[in-house]
């Protein structure tokens, strides 16, 4: 029953995401260009980055026939954290709260915070950062030599369990994260507390929900590998309608968060991790 709940709450919120103009889904190309385009002082981060190999997966959403070739790539065990974005922004000014410009960032972002170089009352320093909108994710990042990971990529890693790479086949998979999404407050507790998943990230799903680079371009595009429109998927949650899994209620549950986001938005339980490129060096 419980799944079944959550399963009509999300189909509400497609419902609702879906009546936004395409447009304003979109990234604005322009404002992006602008974000980075100003300064970014670098600042250091001591974080582990895992290596995934890369591989073969099929996407929630697509057509589920072809299956998306995923390059190898590094990524951080573990979402940045209260205190590595508290040292982003007194490096870089431009990102505290009293001077964050609103194409950047809405009217609550980091809003607990009691000042700007101070974290929220009762904070844990190692708990991950909330209330950052995509361009500030993308502006910490950049800090740090990194960049965000891709809708692929963060979804590759998340096909994961404890014990193997896939575990979308088991039948209590999207129950088991459904329970984690269900917990109130999970938020605020550090940072691996819990065991890695099989590649040795941690936090997948029990903490925040997380940015990804491309994260509205499952709506826009009724594959957003292949860029080919197709007018059934952009109206009144037609999009769910091309899912690989309609069994698989977290992932609904991610496809309807990302479908009703845009960069600036800030949320209570939404924050990040960086990733970067790899470059595989292959014996002759």
């Amino acid at each position: 029953m419980k799944v079944l709940n959550c399963f009509k709450i999300v189909f509400i919120v497609l419902l609702f995401s879906c009546n936004k103009k395409n447009d304003e889904l979109q990234v604005n190309s322009t404002d992006v260009t602008k974000a980075n385009s100003n300064t970014i002082h670098p600042i250091s981060a001591d974080v582990k980055m895992v290596y995934i190999p890369g591989g073969e997966y099929k996407p929630f959403y697509g057509s589920d026939a072809v299956l998306t070739k995923v390059e190898p790539f590094l990524i951080d065990e573990r979402a940045v954290t209260n205190s590595e974005f508290l040292a982003f922004v007194k490096a870089n000014p431009k990102w505290k709260k009293s001077n964050i410009k609103k194409i950047y960032a809405d009217s609550t972002y980091l809003r607990d915070w009691q000042s700007d170089t101070e974290l929220p009352k009762n904070a844990k320093p190692d708990a991950p950062v909330c209330f950052v909108s995509w361009f500030a994710a993308k502006a910490f990042a950049q800090s740090v030599g990194k960049r965000l990971p891709t809708l692929d990529e963060w979804e590759f890693v998340a096909m994961a369990d404890e014990v193997s790479a896939n575990a979308r086949t088991k039948s209590d998979y999207s129950d088991n994260i459904i329970n984690l999404y269900l917990q109130k407050n999970r938020q605020y507790n550090q940072v691996k507390q819990s065991k890695p998943n099989y590649w040795g990230v941690y936090n997948v799903f029990d903490l925040i929900w997380e940015w990804t680079d491309d994260f509205n371009s499952v709506l826009t595009t009724n594959d957003s590998r292949t860029g080919q429109y197709e007018d059934k998927s952009l109206f009144c949650a037609g999009s769910a309608t091309s899912s690989t899994d309609i069994l698989n209620y977290a992932a609904f549950m991610r496809f309807a968060l990302r479908t009703s986001l845009k960069a600036n938005y800030t949320i209570a339980n939404l924050g990040f991790r960086c990733a970067k490129d790899t470059i595989i060096i292959k014996n002759k």
